[in-house]
């Protein structure tokens, strides 16, 4: 669970949206940053890719598991248990009428 602002911070997918209409490719490509049939594998810089070996991932601050983000603080069944952002630990909704369990 991760709020809007934060939401600003994760990471964009490799493939390109099939939506094309409101797809972040077309907006981009409008701009001219993008070309609409670009791969981006290929063009991007070699040294800003994902290595999850050289990544360090935070530990939870509650249960100390490791982290699904590189930036999160908190680990998903965490945040959706105590309604936080996993991010900032934000509250994001009232938990008092509901079962928030794992299982």
């Amino acid at each position: 669970m991760v709020c809007d602002k934060c939401e600003k911070k994760l990471g964009v997918s490799v493939t390109q949206d099939t939506w094309k209409s409101g797809s972040r490719s077309t907006v981009a490509s409008d701009t001219g940053k993008q070309k609409l049939t670009e791969n981006k594998f290929l063009t991007r810089a070699k040294g800003n890719r994902f290595d999850p070996t050289k990544s360090n991932f935070k530990q939870c601050r509650i249960c100390r598991v490791a982290t699904h983000h590189p930036k999160a603080h908190y680990c998903q069944a965490c945040a959706y248990k105590k309604s936080i952002c996993c991010m900032c630990g934000k509250s994001l909704m009232s938990t008092k009428n509901y079962k928030m369990s794992s299982t």
